[in-house]
């Protein structure tokens, strides 16, 4: 079933791709698999997937310590500072930077493991009190100069998730928004090239919007099943 779920988005992403004239290439895909057992995951990586996304620092951490690094993993869910060590450890991306504080202690521990982190900012391009993220400009414009003068971080792009909506003008909104906001931070001489936007409910309007990054669960996994735990699946 993944194998098959695989095929038909990746017809999918190059078919919408083709119709915005998109190169599919500039597109990573990122299978979201959080609550997802390691047997899902590895079907998935045989099936051609590269690049995990996972939500909580502990269950990325057994993961990564059962798997490791044959993967590239995102970190793309909501990340406290006492999270970051594990975050930095096994992720070579974070989707999720939406603070200062939060900033500055990923390059510290970054600096302890010895490497660059690749980093995003969180974005709050909705109305819903329940999505974190950055709000006001400002202070992603401060964010990213900050980023600048960091030995053990670099900044690629931006992160958003869309409100949870059917109706698609506020979703391409969204999306608009972000890409509208990484093209004032270029001007501005940033050179961010990313843009991780679009989930399965909404990743074909994301790539009409521009988005580099896709973040897919249950267009790739099936469905969660949140009474049971993912160890034993």
């Amino acid at each position: 079933m993944i194998s098959d779920n695989i095929n038909k988005l990746k017809y999918s992403i190059e078919k919408k791709c083709s119709e915005c004239g998109r190169n599919s290439e500039e597109i990573t895909l990122v299978a979201v698999s959080k609550y997802f057992g390691i047997d899902a995951i590895l079907q998935a990586k045989d099936s051609g997937i590269l690049n995990f996304g996972e939500n909580r620092a502990q269950e990325l951490t057994l993961k990564y310590d059962k798997i490791g690094n044959s993967v590239i993993w995102h970190f793309i869910g909501t990340l406290q500072k006492n999270k970051v060590k594990y975050a930095v450890r096994c992720s070579e991306f974070i989707h999720s930077v939406d603070s200062l504080d939060l900033l500055f202690e990923i390059n510290k521990k970054a600096e302890s493991f010895d490497k660059i982190q690749k980093v995003l900012f969180e974005v709050k391009t909705s109305y819903e009190e329940t999505k974190a993220g950055i709000t006001s400009e400002e202070e992603i414009f401060r964010l990213a100069e900050e980023a600048q003068k960091l030995s053990n971080v670099k900044a690629l792009g931006l992160m958003t998730i869309s409100p949870l909506t059917e109706d698609e003008k506020l979703i391409r909104k969204s999306f608009s928004y972000l890409r509208n906001l990484k093209e004032k931070l270029n001007k501005k001489g940033f050179d961010y090239n990313e843009l991780s936007m679009g989930m399965t409910s909404d990743y074909e309007i994301a790539i009409e919007e521009g988005s580099t990054i896709l973040r897919i669960g249950s267009a790739i996994f099936g469905d969660r099943d949140y009474s049971k735990d993912w160890r034993q699946i």
